[in-house]
């Protein structure tokens, strides 16, 4: 084909790809380049050899008149397939059930995609997101793509292969006009090489036309050449009938291909019924094509830029609006072509489209940004603009699309916002914005703010921004005035018991003084399951912040369930680190290890680098407790560094436990109590008055173990108010084994509930048992070594059951207990958590709704689990994991 001259490379890398899909290892691949480099071509060709090959094809075209209506593109490309409707509400959900779609039945399959640049944000998503998971089937994407500013934002977070198209060599070019043009003057053919400098379709539409007519065609020269060949292009329009180019440009303007509404639309224009045959001279010119369903295609993307770009900008909006006429019966598309033809702001359709936004914003997220979005275009009130923007953002956010959210925080005039809106902006700024955090004067304006919103009359705005600072203020270490005001507001806005998010709130902003309280609310809605899952994402955070792991880990459990089904993985990164961050401070490795990594995993794909951060701090104290101390301090060390440059210090405290872990681990008690007391003294940069709560177990541990207790004495001294006062869990147990480290009663601690602490029961278990052989009470101590050990196994925390720990404890009283064999411990953290579903009783499909693979990578996953754990049935699997869990 004329077209392909000079692409050798390119079909043959496209050609491995087909081979590779056919044999069950997908892959993708981005063709981009200037407009006219032959991305069409290639696509082309990709297609037919697909189809030699028995490939299955299946192919869309990106209409920029239809990148504001959500799955537009998506809904074209499985037309064919499509026995029934997708159900999922979010890109990453749609991805999955895409992927199930294509593996039935088998057979490879092409998705061929032309202007992907064109397509609407949420198939953009859907498909990118699809891309990184085809490892494991047979599948093959290609999509092509025009250079531009924007591409290169969403190629950038798409991470996906990319080949990029150059102009041809100048003998190949050379080559290609001779072919298409081959008796041109030697003065013409010069000149319509050096215009089209190499690009195929500027060779072929120029020295077609030069052939045609003459090289008038080719002026003015100081035109791109996209801009050159649309040009021709329109020319080629220009000598069409009246109604033929009336058809076309209702075409170019549709977000439908259906031959019917373009006709009817026309007709609105002019007042009288348009005969089909009215298209035919556009089919003859080859413009565009029309098959047996009566939907038309461009023949070239080109065109219906050209005729977009030519058109004024009344006659565009006379024909939005036509179109909006014909389509009474999709509500949907009639709204946004009836926003596409609103001359100006027009407050009326922006609130229209807010309220559609606020309905589909928990379970269409997509829909909710594109409705925001031109709501804000069409906003006349500043402040309602504002309010829109910052909307946009959160949508965004939850979305877990932070590019978009740096986007919009870069468009909005933050003087025109409403006292709401200026602190969610705020918390916005801060979260995505690498700037160091603001003081905690600037806080107190925040407070103040708030409080004049609720005193304006808007307390539910009030109380949203309230709760969206909370950790905020948390992380800060604020000092007693500023703590005071924002308690002040916060019972302003109502009592723990009237709002569940108020409990929430204290727990971040007076654990102290209202703690208790707020942690009796919580444990009264942990089983509410008619809570938002963000909001349970959130109180989940509290809940761990006071110590209360167990609430915790259920509050984000069943979060990250209803936001795995959801897909809303901006929210879900969040709730998986919180559940991460319960069981790591429980010790149940085995638990938070997967729960961490998937954490990490989606923060950085979905660009939320501070959620990864968390993820890897999570991940950094449970590989301290499993003993890979170097890994520990690879990750203290990188968190240290973007904590301190962004000043955010007070969570230095997250990489002292760390460290303070790790060096118990290593059995260096005097390291492990001089990097953990860090937290404790107010003159350190690492002092964290809130995370005292959560690690006076461990300092507990190196005072025993390095004959620290007159310095533990002072503090444990000063916490025993603090633990009335906040009825913070984790800090009760800390203080039982405290004492019991300070007095040496070790069966009055044990005879506390510890029930769901099984590491620090074990912790006590393992001192009582070491206090007693020492005490030549050898008999007593076995039992209580023997079930620390058991623990510690179980919990997969093995630098406390092995080394100077338990097991030698029991060596030295002459009895031998080997280390179990751990064959979950030879699996990736991701393998780990098939494992686990598998065992569970979960289909392969269901493991893949839960994870966002595809049925077939679960099932190469499960293949290479199997020979890791030496089992070879679900069956056996359920029982290697259960072996290894806590009892």
């Amino acid at each position: 084909m004329a077209g392909l001259v000079g692409r050798d490379d390119q079909i043959s890398l496209l050609g491995d790809l087909l081979t590779h899909a056919t044999e069950g290892r997908g892959g993708a691949l981005v063709l981009r380049g200037e407009a006219g480099i032959g991305k069409s071509a290639l696509l082309e060709h990709v297609v037919r050899a697909g189809r030699g090959r028995g490939v299955r094809v299946l192919g869309v075209t990106g209409v920029q008149a239809e990148g504001q209506i959500p799955y537009a593109g998506l809904d074209h490309l499985l037309r064919p397939l499509r026995a029934a409707a997708l159900t999922a509400d979010s890109p990453y959900r749609r991805a999955v059930e895409v992927l199930h779609l294509l593996g039935e039945p088998e057979q490879p399959t092409l998705l061929a995609v032309e202007d992907a640049h064109w397509l609407d944000a949420a198939t953009w998503e859907t498909l990118t997101f699809l891309c990184r998971r085809v490892g494991s089937d047979p599948v093959a994407v290609v999509m092509a793509v025009r250079d531009g500013e924007d591409v290169d934002r969403r190629l950038t977070r798409a991470g996906l292969p990319e080949l990029r198209l150059e102009p041809l060599h100048p003998a190949d070019a050379g080559t290609l006009l001779d072919r298409t043009a081959p008796r041109l003057a030697r003065r013409l053919r010069d000149r319509v090489l050096d215009e089209a400098a190499g690009n195929p379709l500027g060779i072929v539409e120029l020295g077609t036309s030069v052939a045609r007519l003459d090289d008038g065609a080719l002026s003015p020269a100081a035109l791109p050449l996209s801009a050159r060949v649309e040009r021709t292009f329109g020319g080629l329009v220009a000598d069409l009938p009246p109604q033929t180019r009336t058809l076309l440009l209702i075409a170019a303007l549709n977000d439908g291909t259906g031959l019917g509404e373009i006709l009817a639309a026309a007709a609105v224009l002019a007042g009288v019924d348009v005969p089909t045959e009215a298209i035919q001279p556009a089919v003859t010119a080859r413009l565009v094509a029309v098959d047996e369903r009566y939907e038309l295609r461009f023949r070239h993307p080109l065109l219906r830029s050209a005729l977009r770009q030519q058109a004024a900008p009344a006659d565009r909006r006379r024909v939005h609006a036509a179109l909006a006429e014909v389509l009474s019966a999709s509500p949907q598309r009639r709204l946004w072509h009836r926003a596409s033809a609103a001359p100006g702001p027009d407050e009326a359709l922006a609130r229209e489209l807010t309220d559609v936004a606020i309905a589909a914003a928990p379970r269409q997220a997509p829909l909710a940004l594109a409705a925001l979005t031109r709501a804000v275009q069409l906003s006349g009130d500043p402040a309602a603009r504002g309010h829109r923007q910052v909307s946009s953002c959160l949508v965004a956010h939850e979305q877990g699309d932070p590019h978009t959210v740096r986007r919009l925080l870069g468009e909005i005039d933050e003087h025109a916002l409403r006292r709401a809106d200026h602190a969610r902006l705020t918390w916005l700024r801060e979260t995505y914005l690498p700037v160091a955090w603001s003081g905690p004067e600037r806080l107190l304006a925040y407070a103040d703010l708030i409080d004049a919103m609720r005193r304006d009359g808007d307390p539910e705005r009030a109380l949203q921004a309230m709760n969206d600072l909370a950790l905020r203020v948390y992380y800060s270490n604020v000092p007693t005035a500023v703590r005071d005001r924002f308690t002040e507001v916060t019972l302003a806005l109502g009592s723990v018991d009237d709002d569940p998010r108020l409990a929430g709130i204290m727990l971040l902003v007076a654990p102290v003084e209202h703690g208790a309280a707020a942690l009796r609310r919580l444990e009264r809605l942990v089983h509410r399951m008619d809570l938002p899952p963000a909001l349970r994402s959130d109180l989940s955070i509290a809940a761990w912040a006071v110590g209360a792991f167990d609430l915790a880990g259920t509050f984000a459990l069943s979060a990250a369930a209803e936001l795995r089904a959801q897909g809303r993985i901006g929210v879900l990164s969040q709730a998986l680190n919180a559940a991460a961050s319960a069981y790591a401070a429980l010790g149940d490795t085995r638990a938070a290890v997967p729960l961490a990594a998937e954490c990490i995993s989606l923060a950085e794909e979905t660009g939320l680098p501070m959620w990864a951060l968390g993820g890897s701090l999570t991940m950094g104290l449970a590989e301290a407790l499993q003993g890979d101390v170097a890994a520990a301090h690879r990750r203290a060390e990188a968190a240290e560094q973007v904590l301190s440059a962004g000043r955010r210090l007070p969570m230095l405290a997250l990489v002292q436990r760390i460290r303070g872990v790790a060096a118990l681990a290593e059995g260096h008690p005097d390291d492990a109590f001089r990097q953990l007391m860090r937290i404790f003294d107010p003159a350190d940069s690492a002092y964290f008055p809130g995370h005292r709560l959560l690690v006076l177990g461990h300092l507990a541990e190196a005072a025993l173990l390095g004959g620290f207790q007159d310095e533990l004495r002072p503090v444990v001294h000063g916490l025993e108010p603090v633990a009335v006062r906040t009825g913070s869990p984790s800090l009760r147990v800390g203080l039982g084994y405290a004492r019991a480290v300070l007095g040496g009663d070790y069966r009055a601690a044990l005879a506390e509930d510890l029930t769901g602490w099984p590491f620090d029961r074990a912790r006590l278990q393992l001192a009582h048992g070491t206090a007693l052989r020492r005490a030549h009470r050898v008999t007593e101590s076995r039992p209580p070594l023997r079930a620390a050990v058991a623990t510690f196994d179980a919990l997969g925390v093995t630098p406390w059951a092995d080394a100077d720990r338990a097991r030698s404890e029991l060596r030295a009283k002459g009895e031998t207990r080997r280390r179990p064999t751990d064959a979950l411990t030879t699996l990736t953290p991701q393998e780990q958590q098939i494992a686990r579903l598998a065992a569970e009783g979960l289909s392969n499909r269901e493991i893949g709704a839960h994870l966002f693979l595809s049925p077939r990578t679960v099932s190469t996953h499960l293949y290479r689990i199997y020979p890791k754990v030496h089992v070879k049935s679900r069956a056996e699997l359920a029982r290697v994991i259960t072996s290894s869990d806590v009892r």
